[in-house]
């Protein structure tokens, strides 16, 4: 009898349970859950009051600031925008020399970049040939081959069998190739080669060319190395610039010297006169 009489009880207190969490179908509410913010994460959504919502001590007047659009990090400029204020505001970049990138993922920006960007801004530097060689190895050999031959990993008999031949660096075509040619092939892809702009930094991408540059003399039995470059003409060894450097330095000690010494005798001796008594 006590077992029927908890049955009933225990059935009860469910029904009311259970009728205590329904609710009318109106308004914009949900129904009662259980630990809701267990199930639903926070949702921030751009220029909207979601600071009431995570801060119920903040006035309107905190509301209003919190969606109001931020201004820019001091001493920064938009992409796109420089120079397009004032010559004196505005900032330049060579066409190779920094970041942003101006060159789109299109044919006729390839085609662009190819023509425009033709010096590697870094010197050819023994750390800089070793360190592309470690990235090469990294991210391209496995496609390019560590030879650079197209023969990598991906197409050799013993890895598999890739659906394109991946491009021979060290061929003519590529040899002859702007230095643009393979920085804007690294920041977007060509074909079936991904971009690998967020893989690589902007010093990394060129210490890559340089190092697929020194493969291409390899093979031409030329040199390319920190003292000296036999394969172009647009990329420059770090001995001719730090020789052009220390003549410089010297150029300008020579001057100073030059100058002090003119100073010096420009200054005329001054003699006191003898009283005589």
């Amino acid at each position: 009898m006590n077992i029927k009489y908890q049955f009933y009880g225990f059935l009860v207190l469910m029904l009311t349970i259970f009728m205590s969490s329904c609710q009318s179908a109106e308004g914009n509410k949900t129904g009662s859950e259980y630990m809701p913010d267990m199930a639903h994460s926070v949702a921030y959504e751009a220029n909207i009051y979601s600071y009431y919502y995570n801060n119920r001590w903040g006035s309107k007047d905190d509301l209003y600031k919190m969606v109001q659009p931020r201004k820019p990090v001091a001493g920064t400029i938009a992409r796109g925008m420089a120079g397009t204020t004032s010559e004196g505001r505005g900032v330049s970049f060579k066409a190779n020399g920094s970041v942003p990138y101006y060159y789109g993922n299109t044919e006729e920006e390839r085609t662009r970049a190819m023509a425009e960007i033709v010096n590697n801004p870094l010197p050819i530097t023994k750390s800089g040939l070793e360190s592309g060689k470690l990235l090469y190895n990294i991210q391209c050999a496995i496609c390019h081959g560590e030879k650079a031959d197209g023969a990598g990993y991906l197409v050799r008999d013993d890895g598999g069998k890739y659906p394109v031949q991946p491009a021979n660096l060290v061929s003519d075509e590529f040899i002859s190739a702007s230095n643009g040619r393979f920085y804007h092939t690294i920041m977007h892809g060509r074909n079936l080669m991904g971009s690998y702009s967020d893989k690589l930094s902007y010093n990394e991408r060129w210490n890559v060319i340089h190092y697929i540059r020194s493969l291409q003399a390899g093979i031409k039995k030329l040199e390319y190395s920190e003292s000296a470059n036999t394969l172009n003409s647009s990329s420059t060894p770090y001995s001719i610039i730090a020789a052009g450097n220390a003549a410089k330095e010297a150029e300008q000690k020579l001057a100073m010297a030059t100058a002090v010494v003119t100073d010096s005798s420009m200054v005329k001796p001054v003699h006191k006169e003898e009283s005589h008594h």
